[in-house]
């Protein structure tokens, strides 16, 4: 079969023997598999850099699957063979991972893809959606508190909103000038325009500050500010989290697969309650095109790979 592999900054289509699912596992014939930037990061070499794995000679690529389980291993019951799933791939050093025609994971990593979601469109949710949830658990906000979304009009950034928002979470949405009414279609009931003066904006219109904030642009210490003493932030990548200042409750949200959480993510896209974004598709053999596209930035959603 073929796989996507990362060596020596570039990406390219190897050949493999099929991988065979082993007690509690199935094995799942890749429909699509989208692209994020931590495949960016993967490719370039950099993850030994953050201290998320060894030094390795080569990397598999790929996080997030929509595909039909072919094979299941002793003891799967939650999903059988013809079976449309999604799944999520986090275990770094796996080899093979998403981005090829056949990929291994534990049971408790899928779950049935949403139903009427075409299998790009359903791609894109394992990461992005499972990184939500799991931020605005870290966040803690109750219905009626505030939340400041960094990087709103992103992939995490959309699922974050929509997600706060079906909890009865107000947000507060950090997004270039062009994307106000996209982030406000999410459920953001304020907007604020990306590069403005973040603290001040934001206090202008939440006064004392927002209860929390998930930092899904990266934008580190000059967004903590905005948060009001006690809140919450929560990172999103490794090392980029600030000092625990005035008694900020500071965290890293590290995904998870959990087939619980994914269920539940599959349940809102079926009510529509989660606005999946494919930016375009490319045939897995043009993998290296599309992690080039996602390099020069400005996409309103994933670039997804379709074996």
């Amino acid at each position: 079969m073929r796989t996507l592999v990362a060596q020596d900054g570039a990406v390219r289509v190897i050949e493999t023997p099929d991988p065979e699912p082993g007690p509690g596992q199935v094995r799942i014939r890749v429909e699509a598999a989208a692209v994020n930037p931590i495949d960016l990061i993967t490719a370039s070499g950099a993850l030994p850099d953050y201290g998320l794995t060894p030094r390795l000679e080569a990397y598999a690529l790929g996080w997030d699957v929509a595909g039909v389980v072919d094979r299941a291993g002793a003891g799967v019951t939650a999903v059988r063979p013809g079976e449309r799933v999604i799944g999520l791939s986090d275990r770094l050093t796996d080899r093979p991972k998403a981005q090829s025609d056949l990929v291994v994971l534990d049971e408790a990593a899928v779950a049935p893809a949403p139903a009427g979601v075409a299998a790009p469109e359903a791609s894109t949710l394992p990461l992005n959606a499972l990184t939500a949830v799991q931020a605005l658990d870290l966040a803690g906000l109750d219905k009626g508190e505030t939340l400041l979304v960094t990087g709103a009009a992103g992939g995490l950034g959309g699922y974050l909103v929509e997600l706060a928002a079906a909890r009865g979470i107000r947000v507060a949405a950090v997004a270039a000038p062009g994307d106000e009414p996209l982030v406000r279609g999410f459920g953001a009931e304020w907007f604020i325009p990306r590069g403005a003066d973040l603290a001040a904006t934001v206090r202008a219109v939440v006064p004392g500050g927002v209860d929390g904030l998930v930092d899904a642009a990266v934008a580190g210490l000059p967004a903590l500010d905005a948060v009001r003493n006690g809140g919450a932030f929560v990172a999103v990548a490794a090392g980029q989290a600030p000092l625990p200042l005035r008694g900020i409750r500071v965290s890293t949200v590290f995904v998870r697969a959990d087939a619980d959480q994914l269920f539940d993510v599959t349940k809102l896209a079926e009510a529509g309650l989660l606005t999946t974004r494919v930016a375009g598709t490319y045939p897995l053999e043009r993998a290296a095109e599309a992690y080039e596209r996602l390099r020069g930035g400005g996409l309103r959603g994933r670039l997804v790979l379709l074996p």
